[in-house]
């Protein structure tokens, strides 16, 4: 077997006066794909920096294999000092690399490589930053969450190239689907140690959940030992006095043990301040249309949310989510077309921007709105200290500022803000950014069990199949679609995941139908495949038409009647009105069915 390329070796972190790493390893060999998984705050990132030669540990040793070439792509890119973005991706190349792969990679992730650095968007440095670690194809990538501001399409794209490459593979991200397609091997970092199989992230968590378990009985046997110990201290015949220094010294080290043991960090408890129920229907739109200038967001939706649902929105950047979103709730007019919100609607929003947030409030005072102590849980009051520590915040944060808080530490600010908001409906945003695998399960678990309707944007596609009833996507050029079921039951109905935007052209970072890649833009898939709402018609339409024919031959027999007019001429008028209606109804039903099998056989053949 071939020696690893990078091993880290006992390696030691302290931070203030915590141990983050104590005793971590990582070994990476050529073509591995490993999962890097842990809590927020375990030192993922912080053993990845060491990895890639930018942190220094307190102890232990990193190697790596001469001549072999390790790229390292950070959460925050700095782009700052290039003059555009090409220029940042061929600064990373080498003597030997292909100059060509730097324009072709920033074309394929929707960038065209004259943007400047300074107006670029979250998601499209993200997309630069991994054009530069991608083009060189080096044989170890360190990629620390490289999902995190990019669409759907570009996720799967960058998926589907990661797999192709032969490069080895660390990955960090709290994408459950892309952590599982991609990763053979999973090292989990956990109070400071790391712990690894050689199994891909879809059997981690199983294995993780019985590991826990074991160590949890070993707790309680090492426990009822010291309690059978301690008892011989006291009650049991003595013996050599050896002998009893040295159970004395074994019940002393067994005591160290419990004192040192350091059990697994806390789980975030998730609680919803719920509000009054609200009426059966939650919203309808009806033939909603919104455009911005030429460029149409919103064209002829119509959609009805029933209390209850679970509604995924899904997208590439700049489709109009946001909008859409904005207009369901009644904060956007529409241009045309009509929004009914149902009765006695209190809703709680998450936003994508997190716009609440100011960066010189403190975290004591964005959660309570004031000056406060306490804030209010489903009509209970409760001190700010107590629902700070169930979202993992210590209580020394309460006055910190938020502009002193990590990325993940903001989301789950904004997160406990709106659930401690009275609602019937929650309206989620992007709530899985920067939320680590562990609370993205009470997340999803709090959105089942909640009594009200929730409408959810996510780029999170395990995430949309475990909450979602149905799922909107955007079909290109202002088309909407709703589909039953989660995200895999929309692919398996559309024919395909979420394309990239078309029809701009005008900044490469919005989208992949522009510029050079113009010619693989996908066609907007209503002219493509059959809607749901279509299947179902093509499916209740026959049977519709067949109970309108036993209609209409009743109401016949019932007129073939010759003394009906005489004996009833108010029923006869009655029953020829109901012919007439029924009548119609067919054939508007039949000439339906008839277009749509058209275009089945349009699109099939």
């Amino acid at each position: 077997m071939a020696a690893p390329l990078l091993t880290l070796q006992s390696i030691r972190l302290v931070l203030g006066s915590t141990q983050l790493l104590d005793g971590a390893e990582l070994s990476v060999s050529a073509g591995e794909k490993i999962a890097l998984v842990g809590r927020n705050g375990s030192g993922k990132s912080t053993l990845l920096r060491i990895a890639a030669g930018i942190t220094e540990a307190d102890g232990g040793d990193r190697f790596v294999q001469p001549g072999a070439t390790v790229r390292y792509l950070p959460q925050e890119p700095d782009l700052s000092g290039f003059a555009s973005t090409l220029a940042y991706v061929e600064q990373g190349l080498e003597g030997a690399d292909d100059p060509y792969r730097a324009q072709y990679l920033l074309e394929q992730l929707g960038l065209t490589g004259r943007e400047t650095p300074a107006s670029l968007s979250g998601g499209e440095a993200r997309r630069a930053a991994l054009a530069r670690v991608l083009a060189p194809s080096p044989d170890i990538l360190l990629l620390d969450e490289p999902t995190n501001h990019l669409d759907l399409p570009v996720i799967e794209w960058l998926e589907a190239e990661l797999r192709s490459l032969r490069s080895a593979l660390v990955l960090i991200s709290h994408d459950r689907r892309f952590l599982a397609d991609l990763t053979r091997a999973t090292v989990w970092i956990d109070r400071g140690e790391t712990r690894r199989i050689d199994e891909g992230f879809g059997k981690f968590e199983a294995w993780r959940d019985d590991y826990l378990e074991r160590e949890e009985q070993a707790q309680h046997k090492l426990a009822r030992k010291i309690v059978a110990e301690e008892h011989w201290v006291r009650y049991g015949v003595t013996a050599r006095r050896k002998r009893n220094v040295r159970r004395m010294g074994e019940l002393a080290e067994l005591r160290n043990k419990v004192r040192d043991y350091r059990g697994p960090q806390g789980n975030v408890k998730m609680t919803v301040s719920e509000g009054q129920g609200s009426g059966a229907l939650v919203m309808e739109a009806v033939g909603i249309t919104k455009a911005f200038g030429e460029r149409v967001v919103v064209r002829d939706f119509s959609t009805r949310i029933m209390r209850g649902a679970r509604i995924g929105i899904v997208g590439p950047n700049g489709a109009g989510k946001t909008t859409l979103i904005r207009m369901l709730t009644g904060e956007l007019e529409p241009d045309t077309g009509s929004v009914r919100l149902g009765s006695r609607l209190e809703l709680a929003v998450l936003d994508q921007r997190r716009a609440s947030l100011e960066a010189d409030q403190t975290v004591k005072e964005f959660l309570t709105g004031g000056g406060s102590d306490t804030l209010t849980i489903n009509g209970e009051p409760k001190h700010v200290i107590g629902y700070m520590k169930e979202f993992l915040f210590a209580p020394d944060q309460a006055r910190a500022p938020v502009a002193k808080l990590s990325g993940g530490e903001r989301n789950r600010l904004v997160l406990a803000r709106a659930l401690a908001l009275p609602s019937n409906t929650l309206v989620l945003d992007e709530p899985t950014n920067d939320l680590d695998l562990e609370t993205l399960d009470l997340l999803e678990e709090m959105i089942s069990d909640y009594p009200g309707t929730v409408i959810v944007v996510s780029h999170d596609r395990d995430f949309l199949d475990k909450v979602a009833t149905s799922i909107i996507v955007a079909e290109g050029d202002g088309n909407w679609t709703e589909y039953a079921g989660g995200y895999s039951d929309m692919v398996s109905q559309r024919g395909q995941g979420v394309g990239a935007r078309t029809g701009d052209k005008s900044r490469g970072g919005q989208g992949s139908g522009g510029g050079a890649r113009g010619e693989k833009s996908p066609a907007p898939q209503a002219q493509r495949k059959l809607s749901f709402k279509h299947k179902h018609a093509l499916e209740t339409l026959p049977g519709r038409m067949d109970a309108l024919r036993q209609e209409i031959s009743g109401f016949e027999r019932k007129l073939a009647d010759p003394k009906l007019y005489a004996r009833n001429p108010d029923e006869f008028a009655r029953t020829s009105d109901a012919l007439d209606k029924a009548q119609a109804k067919l054939a508007n039903s039949e000439e339906e069915w008839l277009e749509l099998e058209l275009l089945r056989e349009e699109i099939e053949g």
